[in-house]
């Protein structure tokens, strides 16, 4: 074959060339292209339940330490109607949710503005640094009787503890997210006769908006960690005060019960952030 004769053959548009290269993305393509990441995760979750189910009804745990998905689902549904631990799972969920949500709104108004500041003031972060660093790598529950000592049993002490474990991920990523700030940006807006104000509101807030939101979603996820430890602290409801007392009694139904209601309130929360984050900050990752 000429030279001329394979040049043709090679050429763009070509059916050959189509065929040709057709066959090689076909073969560079991996098995599971055709499976959605969304439908990788419902056939894992479903094969973890199956395994859970066969397990359980072969008894290779004791029902005690392991019952069955149908026990749970029941009492999941008695929970709901009959109630544990002297109130309903609505009523639990309420109270915990209550607790984060306090928790969550102080830490938005006392880190953020925490993490700008140091984002922005070299000494400000030189005095706010150690003191976040000293504390945030000590586990709730070491501080917990402190906590306690200081604020008594009620609420303000378990609302504390989950904004403790809130802050300093929200405050930090606030940080990171103005130290990535352009300093173009800000030097324009000075250039426009902008005042520290309107650069802080117009261009600082906005670029560092999506680390900020990046660091709601961590502390939220740590609150939630926290949360049963804070329910510790002489609670009567709530969704950590109910597995402990579960626990307590052997009633591992219940414990997985509410083990799997918090996994999916935290689960509905982030994807509702993720939500958030891509329409408040339409431009992350494009600008």
């Amino acid at each position: 074959m000429s030279a001329a004769d394979q040049s043709v053959r090679a050429a763009p548009g070509t059916p050959d060339a189509a065929a040709d290269s057709g066959s090689q993305h076909a073969a560079g393509t991996p098995r599971a292209a055709w499976l959605s990441s969304r439908q990788i995760s419902a056939v894992t979750v479903v094969v973890l339940i199956v395994a859970w189910a066969v397990a359980a009804r072969l008894q290779l745990v004791s029902p005690v330490f392991l019952p069955s998905p149908a026990a749970v689902a029941q009492k999941f549904v008695t929970v709901a109607t009959d109630g544990s631990s002297n109130a309903t799972l609505l009523e639990h969920t309420l109270a915990s949710l209550h607790r984060m949500l306090a928790a969550l709104l102080l830490a938005i108004v006392t880190a953020i503005p925490v993490g700008i500041l140091t984002g922005m003031n070299r000494v400000a972060q030189a005095i706010v640094d150690p003191l976040i660093e000293f504390y945030r790598p000590i586990p709730p529950l070491a501080y917990l009787p402190l906590i306690v000592i200081w604020c008594g049993i009620g609420e303000p002490s378990k609302v504390l503890l989950i904004w403790l474990a809130i802050f300093a991920p929200l405050a930090i990523a606030t940080q990171q997210g103005v130290k990535r700030v352009k300093p173009g940006r800000v030097r324009g807006a000075r250039a426009l006769g902008a005042s520290s104000w309107q650069i802080v509101r117009y261009v600082v807030i906005p670029s560092a908006a999506p680390d900020v939101l990046t660091g709601i979603r961590i502390g939220l996820g740590v609150g939630w960690s926290v949360l049963v430890a804070a329910e510790l602290i002489a609670a009567t409801r709530g969704l950590g005060f109910m597995i402990q007392s579960a626990g307590q009694f052997l009633e591992t139904d219940v414990v997985i019960m509410g083990i799997i209601v918090i996994a999916l309130i935290a689960a509905t929360i982030e994807w509702g952030l993720r939500r958030v984050q891509k329409a408040l900050v339409p431009w992350d990752g494009h600008a």
